[in-house]
């Protein structure tokens, strides 16, 4: 099995590529160990000294360093956890391990406005943000002030020009293609 990795625009965020399916569908943040028991890779890769969070995606993972961690010194590790998953043939989600979607249901056009935001982050942004290791999610909208609250995962998490991607990449395109958006703001 080949891992290749990729850099990512954060430092502390390196991309892992094994050449197979992840998830069939989604994306899977996990910001801590407890949240980790989840998958057996997250665990694995949360045992490693240094390690701050694992996101999932359909075709990579990425992982988080803290700021006193060198690559250098955490990729090797990285890449034999997941290797010895794989080769051990693990689940990497065990059962009952879903995540909570958004339970808010909007009525009339609020429902309209939704889907055509939800529509565009498919279909234009998060492939754009998936090259760069993240995901960016639908959080919620607010009708009466235009508000669209937006979730960055993966390595845009925590990443220096993530405020720049939503203000001059996700909200220009929002407000252009759906008028009823005046500002996007990310949640947290």
């Amino acid at each position: 099995m080949f891992i290749q990795t990729e850099t990512t625009p954060n430092p502390a965020v390196l991309k892992f590529l094994p050449g197979r399916e992840l998830l069939a569908e989604g994306t899977r943040e996990f910001d801590d160990r407890d949240v980790a028991r989840a998958s057996p890779l997250a665990s694995a890769l949360f045992d490693i000294d240094g390690v701050t969070r694992v996101f999932f995606a359909q075709e990579f993972l990425t992982v988080s360093k803290d700021e006193k961690r060198d690559w250098s010194h955490l990729k090797a590790p990285i890449l034999a956890a997941i290797m010895d998953h794989f080769t051990a043939g693990e689940p990497l989600i065990l059962d009952g391990g879903s995540e909570a979607a958004d339970q808010t249901v909007y009525e009339g056009d609020a429902a309209n406005i939704v889907q055509e935001i939800k529509d565009l982050l498919d279909s234009r942004i998060r492939p754009a943000v998936a090259q760069d290791g993240g995901d960016i999610l639908f959080s919620r909208f607010e009708p009466d002030t235009g508000v669209v609250w937006l979730h960055m995962r993966g390595a845009c998490a925590g990443c220096p020009s993530s405020s720049a991607t939503l203000k001059a990449g996700v909200e220009n395109m929002l407000r252009h293609y759906v008028p009823e958006v005046t500002r996007v703001e990310q949640a947290l």
